[in-house]
């Protein structure tokens, strides 16, 4: 029975959009980790407790029905929850009723997704590792906060969007553990070259979020050449071979107005164009200029 439970915990948590398993009680059961990431309360947060005020609208009388196949998640009740930050959350969501094999009620299920203006943070692929995904929500909430912080006060804050160029050779050559072993050890490298008020984590499965103070989008991106020194010379190795690495970066320096969505899509598509550039590149962000490879 344990074992049943796992693999449906896993394959909801697998599942993209949010699902919230809720009893007869509207109390949550399972708070999935597309439910996470996309409203910032983590599972241990919510699960037990009644389920959020803007969800329980679609426990009640004829909202919630009974669907026999996934629903179409184009369709659904409009409503708009608050994510842990403070900020607005547009979600469209709708209620599937859970039943037993008598046919009698023991709950439902909540399947939400954000509308098309929710904006959600892009960011790296994440297909081999549960940690990196947990890694994942702490730097989301992170870039968060500096970015909540940057509005208010107006601070300097800037992101480079960090690849590794041969991650995807490295894990077909020495595998997935060796590959996973030396992204660590590459983030940690990184890190040795930051600065006290600088923040690195992952971004994916071999990607890196670096948040940054640099007083203006060149010495950010001078700043980013630094990293990607630091990353070119410094010694991996796995079992006596040596592994010769380059990162590709994409930089972006935050402007007024602008919403963190898009500061992230402009990094990474810096960070896009210093890959096609052939890897080992800095690309500040359109807009300002483009620095060559050192």
């Amino acid at each position: 029975m344990s074992d049943r439970i796992e693999l449906m915990e896993a394959a909801l948590d697998s599942h993209p959009e949010g699902i919230a398993l809720v009893g007869e009680d509207g109390h949550v059961l399972l708070w999935n980790r597309a439910a996470e990431k996309m409203t910032g309360f983590p599972g241990i947060e919510v699960v037990a407790r009644p389920v959020p005020w803007e969800l329980e609208t679609l426990l009640a009388g004829d909202s919630a029905q009974i669907l026999s196949a996934p629903p179409n998640l184009s369709h659904g009740a409009c409503l708009h929850m608050q994510h842990r930050q403070g900020h607005d959350l547009p979600l469209v969501a709708r209620s599937l009723v859970l039943r037993n094999g008598l046919g009698e009620r023991i709950g439902n299920a909540l399947v939400f997704h954000p509308s098309e203006s929710a904006g959600m943070l892009p960011h790296g692929a994440v297909e081999h590792s549960d940690s990196t995904e947990d890694a994942l929500l702490e730097v989301e909430q992170r870039v968060e906060e500096a970015f909540a912080e940057f509005q208010k006060v107006g601070a300097e804050f800037g992101l480079m969007w960090i690849a590794i160029d041969q991650a995807h050779t490295l894990r077909k050559t020495h595998g997935l553990r060796a590959c996973e072993s030396i992204v660590d050890r590459m983030e940690r490298t990184i890190a040795h070259g930051l600065r006290s008020d600088e923040e690195i984590g992952r971004w994916g499965d071999d990607e890196f979020l670096v948040l940054s103070h640099e007083p203006g989008a060149e010495r950010l991106a001078a700043h980013a050449q630094v990293l990607a020194g630091l990353a070119r010379t410094s010694d991996f190795r796995w079992w006596g071979d040596r592994i010769s690495l380059t990162v590709s970066v994409g930089a972006a320096q935050a402007e007024p107005g602008e919403a963190l969505p898009q500061l992230l899509e402009r990094a990474q598509a810096a960070m896009i164009a210093s890959i096609h550039a052939g890897g080992n590149h800095i690309t500040l962000a359109p807009g300002r200029h483009t620095c060559s490879p050192s």
